[in-house]
């Protein structure tokens, strides 16, 4: 497993990538890069770098729980 040799690689400043089948599908950056990163999206665009579909965060039914939540917040 290169994982820990991936890590230390991170720590010292260097990116990797991660591929399967020879497409990459990750990176490993060092945590002040990424930091960095977000900062700047954020600067950018506000609160809509968060957005997203959210599809997979609720469970099945979730629907339902969100429906009778508005409808508490209504009456």
């Amino acid at each position: 497993m290169r994982l820990p040799l991936i890590a230390a690689e991170a720590q010292a400043g260097y990116s990797s990538e991660i591929t399967r089948h020879g497409k990459p599908v990750a990176m490993v950056v060092p945590v002040q890069d990424w930091q960095a990163e977000q900062g700047k999206q954020l600067a950018l665009g506000g609160i809509l770098v968060l957005r997203g579909t959210g599809a997979g965060l609720w469970p099945r039914g979730g629907a339902s729980a969100v429906a009778q939540l508005r409808n508490e917040w209504q009456d």
